[in-house]
């Protein structure tokens, strides 16, 4: 019986630390025609992410709006992934995602823009964490497919350090050499 009350304490104290931070994206009325008339539901899409490189998404059905709620924040919990960012700010390299007829086109972008994003993909890259990024949502306007789309193009980005152990290489290998010719061109051009 106490390990069970102690489950319950753990269970509350994990909820009570808002260590994940959710957004609204979608809300549909759905019905069903039953013989005696209309039956209506509710259908809720939310965004979870810890906002340091975590994100998922979720959609839940019920009676009520605030129970599809809480169902689609706990599917969102279920399906996080981890999302590597440059400096913490913004992606690696630019990308696209796909998903049904949606498709989305995700680029860096210098610090100071901000983050340049429709409806459905600013809720994805705030929950993410990224604060520059310029994105376009190309086809499906619908919510749905294009977070899908999003968090699809997300999943493909990488990081120098995974690329070069994919490689079996160094970073440093990896990423591109800063040149030292135009500051020793400078400095001889001086004398």
């Amino acid at each position: 019986m106490a390990r069970e009350n102690n489950r319950r304490n753990n269970r509350r104290d994990r909820d009570e630390t808002p260590e994940f931070a959710d957004r609204l994206v979608a809300i549909n009325r759905v019905s069903k025609t039953v013989k005696g008339g209309k039956r209506f539901g509710f259908a809720a899409l939310v965004v979870v992410g810890d906002q340091k490189g975590r994100v998922g998404f979720g959609k839940g059905k019920a009676k009520e709006v605030p129970e599809a709620i809480r169902k689609a924040t706990e599917a969102a919990k279920r399906g996080l992934i981890r999302v590597p960012l440059r400096e913490g700010r913004t992606l690696h390299h630019d990308i696209e995602g796909r998903h049904g007829a949606g498709k989305v086109v995700m680029r860096t972008a210098p610090a100071g823009t901000g983050i340049i994003a429709g409806g459905p993909m600013r809720a994805v890259f705030e929950m993410l964490g990224v604060q520059d990024v310029v994105s376009k949502s190309i086809g499906s306007q619908n919510p749905y497919n294009m977070i899908r789309a999003t968090i699809d193009g997300l999943q493909r980005e990488a990081s120098p350090r995974m690329v070069a152990q994919r490689r079996s290489k160094k970073v440093s290998d990896i990423l591109p050499k800063v040149e030292a010719a135009p500051a020793a061109a400078t400095e001889t051009a001086e004398a």
